[in-house]
């Protein structure tokens, strides 16, 4: 019997009880044992509920216990997160996290003190909820060289400029919405500013290109000026808003970014909708490769974390590797990273197309008959720079979006 300890009793936490609970049996011949969860930590008891059995408040009571193997961190943000895991992998237990904050921001120290300890520190739930991807990156894919990840990261803002685009409500419309839905949050700044994009994105970046991406550094811009203005011009060219996590190589330099992007019809993530996430990868000998799957809620992220758990009980006293080093990858300003871009001005068109040519040169001019006094444009391949002068010159602006071609 391999006995774990679960940290926190939240969403997560208690989806962790309920998938071992439900495939119990399943789970412990996949795992060459029966898994047996002996405590769970949280500050509140939970009277009624069998879970109460397990229920301690005190971290030490599992640390200090030798029959625990393996814990499962499920309480998030850094502290006392950081704290209680590094004091379990100290103590030789194996973690598993779902936790993103924690692993984009200590993720390579917490792997050298697992390695050290021939045991294990894993993330799978941490990136894109219940999708498989930190394990093929570790394993699937070692003999490519990763060039491009780009991903939907966020279910809840993908579910946000989905509903927009179905039914032409408003941001602020919709994000109350998915409140009430449970989709988001009731303070949503983590989602819809792209920050909960940004750390997953570093962590996979991490991953792929070896070194540490730190996520401070990555360019970072949310979904909150999205309007149904631009959701109308979008659906006028036939394509789709959605908020993309990106790093890219490009010979000697990496860049990353998170913010919206307008995708064509042809692109593997145009028809990844709702709360759904979706991962697309580039090797220089796989070539293009698809994740799809439910990015987040209670069981997806739960059932990656038991995968974890699995992984922990078949490798008790061995290291599964991973190769994340504590060393920085630089980031080349996204300044110089060329591409096109959808800019909306407002006046009268055959004035703002002159001034608008003058600026960018030959562009290609988008409108929408129910949008008065206001046109669209798509300009030609230029960096973030260029376009950034050429913006300031520009009158009647009122937004842009980037294109991923």
């Amino acid at each position: 019997m391999v006995n774990i300890a679960v940290l926190g009793y939240g969403t997560v936490g208690s989806g962790v009880v309920e998938v071992l609970n439900t495939n119990k049996e399943s789970i412990g011949k996949k795992a060459g044992d029966e898994i047996q969860i002996k405590y769970v930590l949280d500050l509140r008891d939970f009277p009624g509920d069998p879970i109460q059995n397990k229920i301690v408040h005190d971290i030490d009571i599992i640390l200090n216990d030798e029959d625990i193997k393996i814990v499962v961190e499920a309480m998030g943000g850094i502290e006392p997160a950081y704290t209680f895991v590094k004091r379990a992998l100290l103590g030789k237990k194996s973690v598993c996290t779902s936790n993103k904050e924690l692993v984009a921001k200590h993720g390579p120290e917490l792997l050298d003190m697992a390695r050290e300890r021939d045991i294990n520190f894993l993330f799978e739930a941490s990136c894109g909820g219940g999708i498989p991807i930190i394990r093929p990156l570790n394993s699937s894919l070692t003999a490519d060289e990763i060039d491009e990840i780009t991903g939907i990261l966020n279910g809840t803002t993908n579910y946000i400029l989905t509903k927009m685009d179905k039914d032409g409500s408003s941001f602020e419309e919709v994000l109350k919405d998915a409140q009430e839905k449970g989709y988001a949050e009731r303070n949503p700044e983590a989602d819809v500013e792209g920050h909960d994009a940004c750390r997953k994105i570093a962590i996979l970046s991490s991953l792929a290109f070896g070194n540490s991406v730190h996520y401070e550094e990555i360019y970072t811009e949310g979904i909150i000026n999205i309007t149904s203005e631009d959701i109308l011009y979008a659906k006028e060219l036939g394509w789709a808003i959605k908020l993309l996590a990106s790093s890219k190589k490009e010979g000697d330099s990496f860049y990353a970014m998170v913010a919206p992007f307008l995708l064509n019809k042809e692109h593997p993530l145009y028809n990844v909708h709702g709360v759904f996430n979706g991962i697309f990868i580039h090797g220089n000998v796989l070539g293009d490769a698809m994740f799809y799957g439910s990015g987040a809620g209670k069981l997806p992220t739960a059932s990656a974390v038991v995968a974890d758990v699995v992984d922990c009980a078949k490798h008790l006293h061995r290291t599964v590797m991973s190769y994340w080093s504590s060393k920085k990858l630089h980031l080349t300003s996204i300044e110089e990273a060329k591409r096109r871009f959808f800019v909306r001005a407002k006046g009268a068109r055959e004035e703002l197309v002159s001034n608008i040519e003058n600026i960018f040169g030959k562009v290609d001019i988008v409108q929408v008959p129910s949008l008065k006094g206001e046109l669209g444009f798509i300009t030609s391949l230029i960096s973030e720079k260029e376009y950034k002068e050429k913006e300031e010159k520009l009158e009647g602006m009122i937004s842009r979006i980037r294109i991923m071609d």
